[in-house]
């Protein structure tokens, strides 16, 4: 969960809202993050396979017919939001790039990012090995930076400069898309908080270890991002900081101006990289695995002729990734969120329903709380970020979906499964 991502938002936030009420749309996130995420506890303890919600939405909607479209969707929003995801991340490495160079033109940027997705790409081209410790090393250093980030607030925090402009809470349309759009923002930051959904089987005591990791991460990470969005606006004015593409690096400028905020930037710059290289290491694996399940395309599930590691994955990854780069920032995020919840979060909000009510030899270990208000909650926040979001993205996601369910068809005739199963007799 914790990355380069609030490091990114909080300008953005900022600027759908214009003031210090944008923390609403951390606090809304954090609501909504709550909401969603007891419906994948709830799913997660009950199913505790590889997969996550693939596998949750293949057995709520009946792994033989429809389970087999649903699945096949979420494991095609999860390969389109790959790639969008970590072009994001490159283009936030650009961003940072610039303090350091600040003559970059937008289209040396735009190349800087593209190149990062490359050798990231080139760098993810192996094996797997010993990537949980770089990861651990890697969740350090994000927490360091943002502990500074939070320890320079407080000791030099002015409450004058948090004064929330007049008419900040005239309920109009424009506070209701904005507080949209800013709640769209948080939840790409917060994203990562069903991660551990993916490796179910692997989970020691899943039934209560996948719950409490999922509630605890989205509290803790939901404290430190507002505490790092007040610290940053108690020191620099808010107008300022909506505005920096570089926010923390500007942030200890301000305060130390010289090699400080250098070392800021350089720290950040290592933690998108790292980011980078393992979040291609392991999206990579998600298609191939499906693929080798032959629930996917069969092309992903080549592996390296010698070294063992899904290859085409890997590079069809990376150059996608690098590829989508020529998109701004904020698109890039909107783009991800609302692909991924027209494709993959509606339906596992629908899953959790119906589990309940058509499958009742499914043994919940754990029952979310005060159900269905967790996943009513769910359903209004991903329809207002959807509808925050504007026609445009909106049809993009429909779209990609209809891409989907013509690809599904496509590879399912090809394959004789449903819907064209060959009937057989006795």
């Amino acid at each position: 969960m914790v990355g380069v991502g609030p490091f990114l938002t909080i300008p953005l936030l900022l600027q759908t809202m214009h003031g210090p009420q944008a923390t609403l749309g951390w606090l809304a996130g954090a609501l909504v993050a709550i909401g969603d995420g007891l419906v994948w506890a709830e799913l997660g303890a009950a199913m505790p396979r590889s997969g996550g919600g693939y596998q949750y939405v293949l057995e709520a909607y009946d792994r033989h017919r429809l389970g087999r479209l649903m699945s096949f969707l979420f494991l095609w929003q999860t390969v389109a939001c790959i790639p969008l995801t970590l072009a994001s991340g490159a283009v936030g490495f650009s961003q940072y790039a610039m303090f350091l160079y600040p003559s970059m033109t937008a289209w040396q940027s735009k190349a800087l990012a593209m190149t990062v997705s490359v050798l990231s790409m080139m760098f993810a081209y192996r094996r797997i090995d010993s990537v949980g410790r770089w990861s651990l090393v890697f969740g350090l250093v994000v927490v360091a930076v943002a502990a500074w980030i939070i320890g320079e607030g407080a000791l030099n925090a002015r409450p004058d400069l948090i004064a929330i402009p007049s008419g900040a809470w005239d309920l109009s349309r424009s506070f209701w898309l904005g507080f949209g759009t800013a709640t769209l923002y948080a939840m790409y930051t917060y994203a990562g908080y069903n991660t551990v959904c993916n490796m179910g089987d692997e989970v020691i005591q899943p039934e209560a270890t996948i719950p409490r990791s999922i509630v605890a991460s989205i509290l803790i990470v939901g404290a430190l991002y507002v505490a790092m969005n007040f610290s940053i606006i108690s020191v620099m004015p808010w107008q300022e900081a909506m505005r920096s593409k570089y926010v923390a690096s500007d942030l200890i400028a301000r305060l130390h101006p010289g090699v400080a905020a250098s070392f800021m930037t350089a720290l950040i710059l290592i933690i998108t990289m790292a980011g980078l290289f393992a979040g291609m290491l392991g999206a990579s694996r998600i298609p191939y695995a499906a693929a080798v399940d032959g629930r996917f395309f069969k092309v992903f599930a080549r592996l390296h002729p010698t070294r063992s590691f899904p290859s085409f994955a890997v590079l069809f990854i990376g150059l996608s990734s690098a590829i989508c780069c020529i998109l701004e920032f904020d698109a890039l995020v909107t783009a991800v969120v609302v692909i991924s919840v027209l494709i993959g979060s509606f339906p596992v909000l629908a899953a959790v329903v119906i589990m309940r009510r058509r499958r009742p030899e499914i043994r919940l270990p754990f029952r979310m709380w005060l159900y269905p208000v967790p996943v009513l909650i769910a359903g209004v926040g991903w329809t207002s970020v959807v509808v925050a979001s504007g026609l445009t993205y909106f049809a993009v996601g429909l779209g990609l979906l209809g891409l989907g369910i013509g690809a599904y068809l496509w590879r399912a005739k090809q394959a004789a499964e449903w819907p064209f199963e060959v009937a057989t007799s006795g």
